[in-house]
């Protein structure tokens, strides 16, 4: 396995873009409609499977497109290819506010461990696959279930995860982790799910009735706004679908809109 050596460049700060600069013939692949903008000389194609493994018949293809539609993501992926001459450049954004994280797989031991929908973009060869949970409980409980993504290979990819990223490494130890907070890890690192003892802390404590436990020697990254939590806020205190207050210090509040006639 020889993924094609891509250089980069990432803008921005919370809502961040990462420009892929390709040498004639290279090839980025990406999750769909992630593509911001590419020079003309840029081809793209929706292709079924990552384009790792080329001698994979048309039923492995769809195998691996099915794996895909269990996560939730699209059946295909966008292939980009410089067939121009000289560097050429295709960049790809991220979907809600964080960080783009650039990840050598070479100096990880080949293969990380992601959050589902953190996949953004890599350099063709890299395969991108699932892996499940062996245990009941972190797939019930483990705030993403039994689905992980699988980035196998030895060349660059890139994630996305939700705030900021904070990069931890493990030497035969353990850290416990919001369910929701853990975006990727690497080999050597024992991922399961424990509860919280305490059943005043698990009803009133705020942090939910479960914990990801993790343990061994590697790297452990870790994001401080989950997407969920993200959209928990926002529905909260977004106004209700066709409402008609705007004002967010309203003194009225929702006393207003039951006078305004609204909540009927």
């Amino acid at each position: 396995m020889k993924a094609h050596e891509i250089d980069y460049k990432i803008y921005g700060d919370d809502m961040q873009v990462v420009a892929i600069e390709l040498d004639p013939g290279e090839t980025v692949i990406a999750e769909a409609g992630a593509m911001n903008w590419m020079d003309p000389e840029i081809s793209f194609e929706a292709k079924l499977g990552d384009g790792s493994k080329p001698e994979k018949g048309l039923f492995g293809k769809l195998l691996d497109a099915g794996k895909r539609v269990i996560t939730g993501e699209s059946i295909f992926m966008t292939h980009f290819t410089n067939i121009g001459q000289g560097k050429k450049e295709v960049s790809f954004a991220a979907p809600y506010p964080g960080k783009i994280i650039p990840i050598d797989l070479d100096t990880y031991g080949g293969t990380l461990i992601a959050q589902k929908d953190a996949f953004l973009c890599a350099a063709k060869g890299t395969e991108v696959s699932i892996a499940f949970s062996k245990r009941l409980g972190t797939g019930f409980f483990g705030g993403e279930g039994f689905i992980l993504e699988k980035l196998v290979g030895d060349g660059l990819v890139f994630i996305h995860v939700g705030g900021t990223v904070v990069k931890k490494e493990l030497n035969n130890e353990t850290l416990y982790v919001d369910t929701g907070c853990l975006a990727a890890f690497t080999n050597g690192i024992d991922y399961d799910i424990e509860r919280v003892k305490s059943l005043k802390s698990m009803f009133f404590g705020g942090e939910g009735m479960f914990l990801a436990k993790l343990s061994g020697t590697g790297t452990v990254f870790l994001q401080s706004l989950p997407f969920s939590r993200l959209a928990n806020r926002i529905i909260m205190n977004a106004p209700r679908l066709g409402g008609k207050r705007k004002g967010e210090g309203s003194i009225l509040g929702g006393l207003g809109d039951l006078l305004d006639g609204d909540n009927f």
